[in-house]
């Protein structure tokens, strides 16, 4: 776009020279202009959107958490709102309801999928409660390969005593031990899990 104004110009010259600025750049001016009001009532626009399907996929969570059995809100959230955050939650809600009701292999169908979950959090709660699940069917092998991963610091403690309890479980009582150690001085010193622990090891002494 060329300059707007010459400078050492008369005052004629100047009117002459805006005219032909305008005439030249004009259109150019309102076109940029509408673009850029475009922009802004489409990311506006997108982030209503966004607000909007965020409170529809939060009421369908918050419905199912108060009533497992409302399969309708699992499969909404499932279908249409899978980026919400909200499903990856809801399935484990429904993998909860399930074993409460001792669908252990629906409740897996729920938990596996998730297991390789790009949320940390999400992940490593998904492969504790499926190796609970291996553990309460005693499929023992299964809830060890479940168990084996590179926990984080929040998780090992976790995984730490869930192993003990596998261990336990086969009557391989060094083993159990040796976890249960290691979960001790993995959690946190604020941890109530610790004197759960701490009673199991007195058992095995």
């Amino acid at each position: 776009m060329k300059n707007f104004i010459e400078v050492n110009r008369t005052e004629d010259e100047q009117v002459e020279q805006i005219k032909k600025w305008w005439k030249e750049n004009g259109m150019q001016i309102v076109a940029g202009v509408g673009l850029g009001l475009a922009a802004i009532w489409v990311w506006d626009a997108y982030k209503d959107y966004q607000y909007s399907q965020s409170i529809q996929a939060r009421t369908h969570y918050l419905s199912l958490v108060s009533n497992p059995n409302n399969t309708s809100a699992f499969d909404e959230l499932k279908n249409n709102y899978t980026n919400s955050g909200y499903v990856d939650q809801s399935s484990l809600v429904m993998a909860k309801y399930a074993v409460d009701r001792k669908e252990y292999h629906k409740a897996l169908d729920y938990l596996q999928p998730l297991f390789n979950s790009e949320n940390e959090f999400i992940a490593h709660s998904a492969k504790l409660r499926g190796a609970a699940i291996y553990l309460e069917m005693n499929n023992y092998d299964q809830a060890l390969l479940t168990l084996e991963t590179t926990a984080n610091n929040t998780f090992s403690g976790l995984y730490s005593h869930t192993k003990g309890d596998v261990y336990l479980a086969q009557n391989n009582i060094e083993s159990a031990k040796k976890h249960y150690r290691l979960a001790l001085s993995q959690l946190s010193n604020d941890s109530e899990l610790k004197s759960l622990i701490q009673i199991k090891l007195n058992d095995l002494n």
